[in-house]
């Protein structure tokens, strides 16, 4: 009880305008801090590989909260880190789209992407894939994510499954460029 009542008594002595200044300060950053790591984060967008529905220069903002109580779901746009056996390294950020979430099955053949042996309807696609993929089963705790820009896009049709553990957050909000803000992405 000594303590607690030194500690009151600490935060409630007269202070110069330079100390509440400071003090100010040092709690606005701490809370910038904890806000970053723990709720949501600024972001922008480096590459065309999300084209056309991210273009570069877009900044988003990415919550980190909702994977705390749902799993991701397809169509989600989300930030994460790369698969060490990317080549990019774990410094770099990426965002793509979720296409299979565990059990699903995903191929890639006659410019279409396949969903569980159903074509998927992809409106947000730049163009049609230029390439094939066998069909693969998304194992559990993984993901495959793929680029709107299929074709200039360096995701899981190239390094395989996303480990869920690596995603940052999901993006759900564009700030800039002003014109284009909006929820809808």
């Amino acid at each position: 009880m000594e303590s607690i009542r030194k500690i009151k008594n600490w935060l409630q002595r007269p202070k110069s305008k330079f100390a509440e200044t400071i003090e100010s300060f040092v709690v606005a950053i701490l809370l910038a801090l904890f806000i970053r790591a723990t709720i949501a984060e600024a972001r922008f967008i480096p590459s065309e590989s999300m084209l056309p529905t991210l273009e570069v220069g877009d900044r988003l903002l990415v919550e980190k909260v909702s994977y705390h109580f749902r799993s991701p779901v397809r169509g989600d746009i989300i930030v994460f880190d790369p698969p060490v056996q990317s080549s990019f390294g774990p410094r770099n950020a990426f965002i793509k789209r979720i296409v299979g979430t565990p059990l699903d099955t995903v191929e890639v053949k006659d410019g279409k992407v396949f969903l569980n042996d159903k074509p998927l309807s992809e409106n947000y696609v730049k163009e049609a894939p230029g390439y094939v993929m066998a069909k693969i089963t998304v194992p559990k705790d993984q993901l495959f994510v793929m680029g709107d820009n299929r074709n200039n896009s360096v995701d899981s049709h190239v390094w395989g499954f996303l480990p869920r553990k690596n995603i940052i957050g999901r993006a759900f909000f564009r700030f800039w460029p002003p014109l284009r803000m909006g929820v809808q992405l």
